[in-house]
């Protein structure tokens, strides 16, 4: 693991191994943008690309990659007379 978290980047990973938990465990720890059990690194549309340290910021690609280039906002709405912290004071 300290050789794997080392470098100053962290694009993708690979680790193959029999105990797939093992592997999703070792995964979880691995400092990187993407890492794959049992199957070399790499990408497809529907899955996240981007990396971490010197190999990137955010995501690009599936669902996570578009949400990197909305801005989000909340509008909360109630009817007129409403209260505005919650429910009045009982008189």
């Amino acid at each position: 693991m300290r050789v794997a978290n080392g470098t100053p980047y962290g694009l993708g990973a690979s680790v193959f191994t029999a105990d797939t938990e093992r592997g999703r465990e070792v995964a979880g720890q691995i400092d990187s943008g993407m890492v794959f059990v049992n199957r070399p690194f790499g990408t497809a549309p529907e899955l996240p690309f981007g990396g971490v340290k010197n190999s990137g910021f955010g995501r690009e690609l599936s669902e996570a990659g578009f949400e990197e280039f909305v801005n989000k906002k909340l509008v909360n709405t109630h009817p007129v007379g409403t209260h505005p912290f919650g429910a009045a004071a009982a008189a």
